[in-house]
């Protein structure tokens, strides 16, 4: 997504974004943890192979978990799930996270959560949002019982991408509100509130989370090209230029810069300072 909320005009009449059909960033938040026994030799060898060969990664995994049991077949799903996320595979994606999920003992509420989260990331990546509410619910409970509160925070972000796609906007919020409640210092939460809150035209408090967003993640792309929004739409056409031309600044050539490119072609041009000549200047 990108770091917006899915189907968002940004600008009236703005040319589709070309990074709109990417996974949410969340996934690689989660996948980060260490899974349950993250020292096997065989997960490392697996989840190294993903950068050279997602593929065979992916035929190994399948392997993998067709002769084993137990905890070797959580570890299976998780690579599976890992390389089918690798390979744009969705809905394989969801099916080995939520396995990995389900046969991880009760007790394992984090590693839960952990897996429950990729099962609703994928199933949100998938076009499934109704189906990824359901399980992102699931894993805020499994973290909520293990006190995890990034990753009850990183599940109620991808829930409330999952809820505005289904319509739900205030619903949306109240999963923004708790996820920059839990962990206030990540910025993607506050960007993800003020992208919302200016969509519902709820302008001033969306120009205060786009400022926390900003002062937490000072470079990130997104959020220059959602202050820049905020800014245009409440008057401040100066602002927003400054808050375009700094994204094209700090990440040239990406997709974030190509569409700052296009927001300020159309802003109407600053306008001139003129230089009074000799004549025109007054006397002091």
């Amino acid at each position: 997504m990108g770091g917006a909320m899915p189907n968002d005009d940004l600008v009236r009449d703005r040319p589709p974004r070309a990074d709109a059909a990417a996974p949410p960033p969340s996934a690689a938040d989660v996948a980060a943890e260490a899974p349950l026994n993250a020292t096997s030799a065989w997960l490392q060898g697996c989840l190294s192979q993903l950068e050279e060969d997602p593929a065979r990664a992916h035929a190994m995994a399948q392997i993998r978990r067709a002769e084993s049991t137990g905890t070797d077949r959580v570890l299976a799903n998780h690579c599976l799930g890992t390389a089918a996320s690798e390979l744009g595979l969705w809905d394989d994606a969801r099916t080995a996270f939520a396995a990995a999920r389900a046969e991880t003992p009760a007790a394992e509420s984090r590693t839960r959560a952990r897996f429950g989260a990729l099962a609703g990331n994928a199933a949100l990546a998938g076009g499934d949002a109704a189906g990824a509410e359901r399980l992102l619910i699931e894993a805020e409970a499994d973290a909520r019982a293990a006190r995890a509160s990034l990753l009850e925070a990183i599940a109620a972000t991808d829930r409330a991408r999952a809820l505005v796609t289904l319509g739900r906007t205030d619903q949306a919020l109240a999963a923004l509100d708790n996820a920059t409640t839990l962990v206030p210092d990540r910025a993607e939460g506050w960007l993800l509130k003020a992208t919302l809150l200016r969509r519902l035209e709820r302008l001033p408090e969306a120009q205060t989370a786009i400022e926390r967003a900003a002062t937490l993640a000072p470079s990130n792309p997104a959020v220059g090209l959602e202050a820049g929004v905020i800014a245009v739409l409440t008057g401040r056409d100066a602002a927003a230029r400054a808050s375009w031309q700094s994204v094209i600044d700090l990440a040239p050539g990406t997709p974030e810069a190509a569409t700052a490119t296009g927001y300020l072609a159309q802003l109407a041009p600053a306008p001139d300072i003129a230089v009074p000549t000799p004549e025109e200047t007054p006397p002091p």
